[in-house]
């Protein structure tokens, strides 16, 4: 599993490590064929049309992308989609990597041919770093919802998920309410996916369980002080989880988004996922075309591919929420057992999600008390 860090600006939806640190020089130019400086094309009529934003990111030949596990979200497919339907080697780094090393990766490979070309990050890092971004509009950008992106198309929120509860059915039973996990059957045996200081997912956990405490998304501190519970009562298990730790046992309880929670059924079929009653934590994750991409071209061509229609399907296929769920319902395009499956059987009355403001003011509380509760 992957260690997402910090999450996204909000939820509009009315469906109710480091890159190796070698390289040779990048490309001499950005230009394509046809004279089209493609570093700062702003959208596919720059180029003449899609097709010729094709020609020109064939030109190129790759793709550099990093912190995409083939597991999260459905990227494996995502990834052989782009490859398979235009010719164009991905290049995958680091699949692990936080949303922070992803930006740390671009700064120490600035210039090189191997920095990422493209990002996927949470809102707290992808906010603090616009000016590492290169704004583009896709060509389905009427139809992402006028919250989920910026306006100038820095960034584009791409997917999101409900946060969950997985568990090892074989050897717990399934939490009926938050406080079941303080009971003597999960000691030593509940984990978090990552430091919610670092790890989108994490802190999308402590948000879950501060509002299902009393608290808010602004607030945590109910859920840092139920998260004293779960320690002070030898529950909390500080591994980090992965598909290795859960399949092993190792890991039995995981806080983490559905779509992980999900595909770690894979590894192990008696891991099963739930949802604590009460609100739904929701968060978007942001795509972004870095500024200093060495395939400038490749990388708008994937954004429109992960905002097609194709792409965004996949997604869902993936038990994520795609940004452009309405449109795809509108279209007819979307299939309602999969959507059933990826919202886990909530709707947007269930669902909460931080603002940006909330996000700072839970960040602030996260860092000053966060770390007394791990030692």
């Amino acid at each position: 599993m992957k260690f997402r860090s910090l999450l996204s600006a909000s939820v509009v939806l009315s469906l109710s490590a480091t890159l190796a640190a070698c390289s040779a020089e990048p490309p001499a130019t950005a230009v394509a064929g046809n004279g089209v400086d493609a570093s700062t094309a702003t959208s596919a009529a720059d180029f003449g049309g899609l097709d010729a934003l094709v020609s020109a990111a064939q030109e190129e030949g790759e793709l550099n992308v990093i912190a995409l596990p083939e597991d999260w979200a459905n990227y494996g497919a995502i990834i052989t989609g782009f490859e398979d339907k235009y010719d164009i080697t991905v290049n995958s780094a680091n699949p692990n990597a936080s949303s922070a090393e992803e930006i740390q990766a671009a700064e120490n490979q600035a210039g090189q041919d191997t920095a990422p070309d493209v990002f996927d990050l949470g809102a707290a890092v992808a906010l603090a770093n616009t000016d590492k971004f290169a704004p583009y509009k896709v060509k389905t950008w009427d139809s992402i919802p006028e919250g989920n992106k910026d306006t100038e198309g820095l960034w584009v929120n791409n997917y999101t998920g409900i946060m969950s509860v997985g568990y090892d059915s074989s050897r717990i039973e399934e939490p009926k309410k938050l406080d079941d996990l303080l009971g003597e059957m999960y000691r030593g045996a509940v984990a978090l996916n990552g430091d919610p200081t670092q790890a989108g997912a994490a802190f999308a956990a402590v948000g879950n369980i501060s509002a299902l405490s009393g608290g808010s998304v602004a607030d945590f501190g109910a859920g840092i002080d139920w998260m004293q519970k779960l320690k002070d009562a030898g529950n909390f298990l500080t591994v980090d989880p992965t598909p290795a730790t859960i399949a092993s046992g190792e890991t039995p309880v995981v806080f983490d988004w559905s779509f992980n929670n999900i595909a770690a059924a894979s590894g192990k079929s008696d891991f099963k996922t739930t949802i604590i009653p009460g609100a739904a934590y929701v968060s978007f994750y942001n795509e972004a075309i870095s500024n200093d991409a060495p395939h400038p071209a490749a990388a708008r061509l994937w954004q429109e591919w992960i905002f097609s229609d194709e792409a965004q399907q996949l997604f869902l296929e993936g038990n994520s929420v795609p940004v452009r769920v309405d449109a795809l319902k509108e279209s007819g395009a979307v299939d309602q057992a999969l959507l059933d499956g990826a919202t886990f059987g909530t709707t947007s009355a269930d669902w909460i999600t931080p603002t940006v403001d909330d996000t700072d003011a839970a960040n602030k509380l996260l860092t000053e008390r966060w770390s007394a509760l791990t030692k």
